[in-house]
This record gives structure tokens, sequence and C-alpha cells, in this order.
């Protein structure tokens, strides 16, 4: 579906070491014939592990120690690039608020980064992985992702004749991903655990795969034209319900919800709705301003309702508890 874009491409993913970046490499390296992905990281060890990982793609990858807050490294790891996945961020919500200013450094000044170092090399296409904290942020990781997504939209402006564009794609917790419920979970269960503690009854998440996520970015460098959000329409599920799939017949104490954390997740709101386009698998949340002649293009999908929103408490796809346990099953090995 993809190949048209992606064979004979060079790729690099900033903070490629991550649970994102190691299923895109594999993903693509599985199904694809890109010419080069290109690891841009800051922690040597993970990207030895990496490259362990992946012996039998060596010829195909590179490592290149950086950091997104140095643009002038940056620079130099950007020639020759065609596309950047943008996966670099400091994620942790408690990390975050104890230490805002690094927060600011590599969420935001590393966004800026990105976009200078692209807007001065001959990228085509970067793709910004953002979260449903980002949306009517309460904490002050939403914050800098919300930022970050206005700088990576308004880049656009900044393109001139180039064919380079930039968008971003929003999902949140990937299921069993690093800092997500299901390995704090799973941990419990190996320790032997009969009980798993939740922090609400009420609380709701949607449900994505590190796959599903890598579809998504691979849909927004095949289509995007500039500015746009890209959102997977996903099943939600119950936090309760997670527990008994993954622990069945276990206590749920209830511990009351943590800071910064939501009852629900958002990835559109109400005011993004007058700009927002429903299609077969997926939305698409326009750009309220167009930066280029590029983005005047009518979207060929379908505009939402007024007023709508797509949250997981309100979702019409739920997963019951066996839905969930069979895709523990499956999702797990991209782990």
């Amino acid at each position: 579906m993809y190949r048209d874009i992606i064979d004979g491409k060079t790729i690099l993913i900033t903070g490629g070491t991550g649970s994102f970046g190691k299923c895109f490499t594999k993903y693509v390296l599985t199904k694809y014939n890109p010419k080069k992905i290109i690891i841009y990281s800051r922690d040597e060890f993970k990207q030895f592990n990496m490259l362990n990982d992946f012996k039998e793609y060596e010829g195909k990858l590179r490592f290149f120690i950086g950091d997104v807050r140095d643009l002038e490294r940056m620079k130099r790891a950007f020639k020759g690039v065609d596309y950047v996945i943008h996966a670099a961020a400091l994620k942790q919500v408690p990390s975050c608020e104890y230490n805002p200013n690094e927060a600011i450094k590599t969420n935001i000044h590393g966004a800026m980064n990105v976009i200078e170092a692209a807007l001065d090399s001959n990228i085509k296409k970067v793709v910004a992985l953002s979260t449903d904290k980002a949306v009517n942020p309460v904490n002050l990781y939403g914050g800098t992702k919300l930022v970050s997504d206005k700088l990576f939209v308004a880049a656009n402006s900044y393109v001139g004749e180039s064919d380079l564009c930039f968008s971003v794609v929003r999902y949140g917790n990937v299921a069993g991903s690093r800092g997500s419920v299901i390995p704090f979970f799973l941990k419990l269960i190996k320790d032997g655990k009969q009980e798993l503690p939740i922090t609400d009854y009420r609380m709701t998440r949607f449900w994505i795969s590190l796959p599903e996520g890598v579809e998504l970015v691979l849909r927004a460098l095949k289509e995007a034209r500039g500015g746009e959000t890209f959102i997977s329409k996903i099943p939600s599920f119950k936090i309760t319900d997670l527990a008994q799939a993954m622990l069945p017949g276990c206590k749920m104490p209830e511990i009351g919800i943590r800071e910064g954390e939501k009852l629900h997740e958002v990835m559109i709101t109400v005011e993004d709705s007058p700009t927002t386009y429903e299609y077969e698998d997926h939305y698409i949340v326009y750009p309220q301003m167009v930066f280029n002649d590029r983005m005047k293009t009518e979207p060929k999908g379908k505009r939402v309702i007024e007023g709508f929103t797509y949250s997981s408490g309100t979702n019409q796809v739920w997963m019951s508890v066996k839905q969930i346990r069979d895709r523990l099953n499956q999702d797990m090995v991209f782990i």
C-alpha cells in the first residue's frame, strides 16, 4: 500500500530507540525496501541494543548520536534524508511537572529545531507524533505538545516553493508501550499480586497498537499536503475491563486519579469540529489557517457534524473483556 512512497527512500526517526521507533523500523524493513533508516537519539546504549536486535537489517540501518536540542547536529543528520518522523519527547507527566524547563527545551525548542533543520535541508515530508494530552491540556507535558503541534502546522507557511510539508498524527497511550498501564499491570501480576489498582472506575482509554500507530504515520506520509492532524478510528475500553482481562476475578481497589491524569482520552474537540473530516478508517483535522496554495485543496472526506467530539468516553465502538484479552495476545508481540 505504501511501497511507492517508502521504497528507495531514506527515513530519519528522532527518538528512534523508543517503542514507536523500533516498531516502525521493524514494520517498514519487513514490508518495504527503504534505502536507509536513520535512528537519531541521545542514548548510545539503547542504540547498541537496537543494533543487536536488528542485525539482519544492519545494512539498512544507521545510528546517529544527537539531541533534538542541538540544531547544528540535526542539520548534519538531515543531509540526504527524504522523510523525518519526529518521535523524540519527554513524555512522563510527573517528570515534566517537576522539570518544566527541560520539558520545554526538548518538546518545544526541539520541535523548533526539527522544523528549522528540515527547512534548511532537502526534506520532503515531516510527520510529528502528538498525543491526546495535547488536547485541552491539564499538565505541562500536554501543554508542550500542544505548542509543538501548533509549530508543526504553522511551519507550512515557511516552505516557499519547495515540496516540503509538515503534518501531525495524534493518538493516546499505545497499548503496551513504555509508560502505559499494561506493563504496570503485567509487573504486578508477575510479582504475584492478586489485585490491580484502578485510579478511577469511570476511566476509559482508546486502544491503538504500535503497528496501527505506524500505519497512521505511513498514511500521513502518503496523503499529507501540509498542516493536517491525522487521527485513527479505534475502539475504546474501560480500565476496569482491562484489569479483568489481564487478571480475571482480581480485586480492583480505587486509589484516586493521579495529578495531570484525565478520565477519558480526547482526540478531537468540539472546537476542532468545523475543520474535521471523516474518512473510512480515520479523521483529519485540517488547519483553520491556510498557509500555502498547496493546502487549498478541498478535502475528500465527509465533514463531521457541528459539535462533534471524539472521546474514549463517548466512542461508538467498545471492546469487551474477551476482545481486550484477544488483542493483548495479538499486540503484545510488538512490544
